[in-house]
């Protein structure tokens, strides 16, 4: 994957988890989310703890941090895994986004 490819898949996954949180939202989950320029989401949650999720161009990833530390995925046949234990992005949000906003939250 060339860096152009790597910009557009990563571009289209943040929107797509935009898009995911803003549904939530919707339906009643109770955290705060902005996309900043550059790639940048951050999700809040009212106790303070927060959620930073960027693509990070150098090594073709996203990587996510949050209270209970951070996590490199990589893109491997259109899915966004984790590196060290697989587990796929959008799965491992929804387990952070219900361990600091305290319910259980749809992203996929």
């Amino acid at each position: 994957m060339n860096d152009a490819e790597f910009n557009a898949l990563a571009d289209a996954t943040l929107a797509r988890l935009e898009a995911a949180l803003e549904a939530a939202v919707d339906a009643g989950a109770d955290f705060d989310f902005e996309l900043a320029p550059g790639g940048i989401l951050e999700v809040e949650f009212d106790d303070g703890g927060k959620i930073v999720v960027n693509r990070h161009g150098v090594a073709r990833e996203i990587w996510v941090a949050a209270r209970s530390g951070g996590f490199h995925f990589r893109a491997e046949d259109g899915v966004w895994k984790d590196t060290r234990d697989g587990v796929e992005l959008f799965e491992r949000l929804e387990a952070l986004i219900a361990t600091h906003g305290g319910a259980p939250v749809r992203l996929r």
